[in-house]
Formats: C-alpha cells, structure tokens, sequence
C-alpha cells in the first residue's frame, strides 16, 4: 500500500519509522544539468526537520545550495518513506559539527565515533535543515 500526503508535520508511524533503528537515506539533489544526484547519507530527525550534514566540496551539498530541493528515501526491506523537502536553513562551524558529532555517537560503535569525531574535527563541515513538504509511504514503515 503506498500513501501520499502534503506535509507540514510527519506523521507518527513515519517519526518512528525514521528514529527506531539507524537507517541510512539516500539523498536525491539536482546537478547543474538537470541530471539526478544520489548519495547515501546519515541524519538525525528533530521535531519534523531533517538534519544532513557533510563536508564541504561534495557535489550534494552545492546542488542543494543551488537548488534548495531535496528528496530522502528510508527504507527497510519493502517498508520505506520517501520524503520530499526543501532547505529551511544551512549553518556550520561549531554547530554543524555537533550534529555530525550526534550522527557518529547514532550510527557507529562508541569506540569507532570517537575515533571518526577526532577526524571531523579537522573538517570544515556544513549541516541543512531539510523541511517536509510531501511524504510517500510504502509498505508499512512503523
């Protein structure tokens, strides 16, 4: 069963569906060509927002600085959210690597998180507040 929804706020089986378990997403960005950009990334959900981060000088972040659009797909076997979005802020510096620092402590082992920290640290990173705009539910994510 798939759904589609306009969104302001995520639903309550799509929020738990994001936050249960680390899942990775794939990001969709436009390249300057027109063409598709995919890259699989970490995030972190805070209320309905979506936080990506990355290092600078990778090709999504410059498409989404060009062309605040985005899409993120989640999925677990044949259970999966896609969700349309649009940048409601960028930012880096120390706050853009708490949140990497956050993503490494969700998504990897204590040992290797501080270890990847320390190299962050030597990053100049860059962090988006992707807002919702639609939601694609397939399966049932819960």
């Amino acid at each position: 069963m798939a759904t589609d929804l306009a969104v302001t706020t995520l639903p309550a089986h799509v929020t738990s569906f994001l936050t249960s378990n680390p899942r990775y997403a794939t990001i969709a960005t436009i390249n300057p060509d027109g063409s598709p950009h995919q890259i699989v990334i970490w995030y972190l959900l805070r209320g309905d927002e979506i936080i990506v981060n990355s290092r600078h000088g990778r090709r999504w972040p410059s498409n989404i600085r060009r062309d605040p659009r985005a899409n993120l797909a989640v999925y677990e076997g044949e259970d999966a959210v896609t969700i349309e979005c649009e940048v409601a802020r960028a930012y880096e510096g120390e706050e853009a690597q708490a949140d990497i620092s956050e993503m490494a402590r969700r998504y990897d082992t204590p040992e290797v998180a501080q270890r990847e920290i320390a190299r962050y640290r030597t990053e100049r990173r860059l962090s988006f507040v992707l807002r919702p705009t639609r939601v694609h539910v397939h399966g049932d994510p819960s």
